[in-house]
């Protein structure tokens, strides 16, 4: 009888969206399992899957998908201290899910910083992955930075701040491998608001607006030194996935892609050029769009899903 309830706790759990751990990882399933299955890989490193847990997880189950959403080893909810946060790492987790959802194959969403760890895995086992979806994904974390100093200049300059054009000709004679370099990049791109749009439309700031108030997110706390142990611990720096998406193509596995006309980590060539290696119809770049594209053009979002997958 022990074994049963066990059991019945376990299956519970998956079909109502109760948070499951195991090996230190925080998970949770919204849908039916007889359905397509996605899992949503977050940014970072040392962020969380709770933003689009809490606004869209079940939203893109009610539209015919099993969604599992989990967070990283050492990052958001996965606690461990322990946890090196390398893409080794990275790999672990996500066959842990696999296993713990009982899933064979499922298409996967690679948001941001995800979109690396997503590409890299399809890559390692393809025979796990049904299809990726790039969300606002790196592909090229150089082309990206290269974008968000192009554009912070632009904006000095026209502020005719010499005082941070200076910083930003000192930024770029910097190791662009290097940790510092990285940070500087971001810092000033957060400072101009490139990771968030300036006029959201009104179902985007209805989103927004529960943010306060929910519960999941009014819990979460950022894992501020993950960025700093991923690069103690892993060799990969300034990674640009662009061969391994040729070859995904090449190998059957489609390859989808949603960004955001706002998004101040990405220039059009950027997105010109990947949508010539998986084709322009399986590239969705939307308007008043920024870096949360599921949060600011939520039903496109979901749409485009459902249009490519079922």
């Amino acid at each position: 009888m022990h074994a049963f309830l066990k059991f019945v706790i376990a299956t519970l759990t998956i079909f109502l969206g109760i948070p499951v751990t195991g090996q230190s990882l925080y998970s949770r399933a919204f849908g039916k399992a007889s359905d397509e299955p996605i899992i949503f890989l977050h940014g970072g490193p040392g962020s969380s899957a709770v933003y689009f847990e809490a606004t869209t997880a079940q939203k893109l189950a009610d539209a015919g998908f099993y969604v599992i959403i989990y967070d990283r080893r050492g990052e958001g909810r996965s606690k461990d201290s322990t946890a090196r946060m390398n893409y080794e790492e990275f790999f672990e987790d996500l066959n842990t899910i696999y296993q713990k959802y009982h899933l064979s194959r499922a298409h996967l969403i690679g948001f941001s910083f995800g979109g690396l760890v997503t590409t890299l895995y399809a890559e390692k086992h393809p025979e796990k992955v049904k299809s990726i979806i790039l969300a606002s994904a790196l592909v090229s974390q150089q082309a990206s930075y290269n974008t968000m100093l192009q554009s912070v200049e632009r904006i000095y300059r026209d502020q005719n701040d010499t005082t941070n054009i200076a910083q930003i000709n000192t930024i770029r004679k910097m190791d662009s491998n290097s940790l510092p370099y990285r940070t500087a990049v971001f810092a000033h791109a957060s400072k101009n608001g490139f990771f968030s749009l300036s006029k959201p439309d009104l179902e985007a700031r209805q989103i927004y607006s529960t943010y306060p108030t929910d519960t999941l997110i009014a819990r979460y706390v950022k894992n501020d030194r993950a960025v700093e142990t991923l690069w103690k611990n892993d060799t990969h720096r300034n990674i640009d996935v662009t061969p391994v998406l040729k070859t995904l193509r090449n190998g059957k596995i489609p390859v989808y892609a949603i960004y955001g006309k706002q998004d101040g980590l990405y220039s059009n060539k950027q997105i010109d050029d990947l949508a010539h290696i998986i084709g322009k119809s399986r590239l969705v770049y939307l308007d008043n769009c920024s870096h949360t594209c599921f949060i600011d053009q939520q039903a496109r979002f979901i749409g485009a899903l459902k249009s490519w997958l079922q």
